[in-house]
């Protein structure tokens, strides 16, 4: 029976009630005795994994927190100096720096939108239930990469998608998956003359499923790759590579409600590799 993660023994407590009826009534004594003790290890196991859960789940509300006040600090930072800038100007007549100081406050503001709309859209992730069913991830990047290669048809890039990449999980959520993991292949690779960008899968060493997304762009400095999922943390300045830094997180999300794990592997300049495993819901 599948237990809800609010109450791990829920099943177990008939059991042990009716073993501990039979070690009074003083039959089977031995192996009532043997079972109790199996479904109390087994229970201790679960508060082990229930405890380990809960503190990964902290450290990521911590590291959530710090995200979100580091980088909202940012662009209000950048409205109250030129908003003080603006103050200057207008007193002094100066139309044109006035302009230019409206001008980037409301870059500012624009900043600060897209970021709030980027955590409800992680928000919405981690509370939405999960609708499993089969799904073909090799035919949501197709489609996610035709329609980037259609709204930028002046690009020369080999794309290869390795067909009937099915998995189970949310269609919804692995759908943000893909669109995420492939734009940023195609946002990567912007900047090669040839890009070339691979979706597929492969046996992982102890057989399961590992889904992978290659491309041979910019890349990243593997020193640096714990920063690669956090929220609004960036491998690259927005000058060469615009973006808020959300999307891998979100898709670390969607890997983590679906039980999986995630990684990369990357070289400066030489292109970079998602892996994923998604084992169930």
């Amino acid at each position: 029976m599948t237990q809800t993660p609010e109450s791990p023994n829920v099943s177990a407590v008939p059991a042990m009630a009716a073993l501990l009826q039979k070690i009074r009534d003083g039959s089977d004594v031995a192996a009532a005795e043997q079972e109790i003790l199996r479904i109390t290890a087994h229970l201790e196991d679960q508060l082990r994994q229930r405890g380990t859960e809960v503190a990964a789940a902290n450290k990521e509300l911590e590291n959530f927190s710090y995200s979100v006040s580091h980088d909202l600090r940012a662009p209000l930072s950048t409205i109250d100096g030129f908003s003080r800038l603006l103050e200057g100007a207008v007193a002094k007549g100066n139309a044109e720096r006035s302009t230019h100081y409206l001008q980037r406050i409301r870059l500012g503001v624009g900043n600060i939108n897209e970021l709030i709309a980027a955590l409800l859209a992680v928000s919405r992730l981690l509370r939405a239930p999960l609708a499993p069913q089969t799904v073909d991830l090799g035919a949501l990047a197709e489609a996610a990469l035709a329609g980037l290669q259609e709204a930028d048809p002046g690009r020369a890039a080999h794309i290869t998608v390795q067909p009937a990449l099915v998995a189970q999980g949310d269609p919804a959520m692995l759908k943000q998956l893909v669109d995420h993991l492939a734009g940023n292949a195609w946002k990567f690779t912007s900047k090669k003359a040839h890009a070339a960008i691979a979706v597929g899968s492969q046996a992982g060493p102890d057989g399961e499923t590992v889904y992978f997304f290659k491309d041979n762009g910019a890349g990243f400095d593997m020193a640096h790759a714990e920063k690669l999922f956090g929220i609004f943390q960036r491998m690259h300045v927005s000058s060469d590579f615009p973006g808020i830094g959300a999307g891998l997180s979100t898709v670390q999300r969607v890997v983590m409600r679906h039980g999986g794990r995630i990684w990369a592997e990357a070289e400066p300049e030489r292109g970079a590799t998602i892996y994923f495993t998604l084992p169930g819901v």
